[in-house]
């Protein structure tokens, strides 16, 4: 009787050790069940904020630029014109982008209801304010609200009183110019910079019925969807900060640009 049983224990062993093996496996698979969406959800959260972080910059910078050309027309024409600065902001980040952006609205959803010009010192109070989608599985498609406050002194010109003489006139030149010009607003210094699909860009001709090649430092590859071009320049750009889009005018005495000849759209 007791052989028997003892058989029988030799039998059951055997089943109960492979029942204790198998649940520490099920214990890890239920583990990584969980693991696994967690991990991709904080991954997903890590992406969003880095894309939230990413449009807040390109806001800023391009309400900073705006707001500078604001402010030179608003020393002319004493008026802050809106509608004017909330597209120059669109138009400098660029209408496609936020349209594809997590900006509620895209383009349209950018505002500057608020904006105004303080009398007597010509400062611009600019108030921009957008809304940014929330990612979260609730009805009504929450957002986030933001506002960039920015003040920008009014814009005083680059010259103090009448020049003694012809030599000590005020002229503007570049770093990588030939020429030197009479005007801040020329159409050389500021370029006139479009936003165009890539696909059409061969039925496009710069000023000089010029065709237009790619940038060799911001094309690196593979154009961009739309890319960024000027009336007066033969290259495209992938970036609206290339430095090939940017030009650094300094002021100088017309007697320091010994060597430059004058511009032939803005010096008589």
């Amino acid at each position: 009787m007791s052989k028997q049983s003892n058989r029988n224990r030799k039998i059951s062993n055997p089943q109960s050790e492979r029942a204790s093996v198998l649940e520490p496996k099920a214990t890890v698979t239920i583990e990584a069940a969980f693991a696994i969406p967690f991990f991709l959800f904080a991954f997903l959260c890590l992406v969003y904020l880095m894309e939230i972080q990413a449009i807040k910059v390109s806001i800023h910078s391009a309400a900073l630029n705006a707001g500078k050309n604001a402010a030179e027309e608003a020393a002319v024409y004493e008026f802050l014109d809106i509608t004017k600065l909330q597209s120059d902001i669109v138009y400098l980040i660029g209408s496609e982008r936020l349209d594809r952006s997590l900006i509620d609205e895209g383009s349209a959803g950018i505002s500057c209801t608020g904006s105004y010009m303080e009398s007597g010192n010509n400062e611009l109070y600019i108030n921009l304010k957008y809304g940014v989608r929330l990612p979260f599985p609730t009805f009504g498609n929450p957002t986030a609200k933001y506002i960039e406050k920015l003040k920008i002194k009014g814009w005083t010109g680059y010259e103090k009183g009448m020049p003694d003489s012809e030599e000590d006139k005020i002229v503007y030149i570049t770093d990588t110019g030939t020429v030197y010009h009479e005007d801040y607003q020329c159409s050389y210094l500021q370029l006139s910079i479009q936003f165009v699909p890539y696909t059409g860009l061969s039925d496009f001709r710069n000023k000089d019925g010029g065709k237009y090649y790619k940038c060799e430092k911001c094309v690196h590859g593979d154009a961009y969807t739309g890319v960024y071009i000027t009336d007066s320049g033969n290259k495209y750009h992938n970036s609206i900060r290339c430095s090939g889009l940017k030009r650094s005018i300094r002021a100088v005495k017309k007697s320091e640009v010994a060597g430059r000849g004058g511009c032939s759209r803005c010096t008589k």
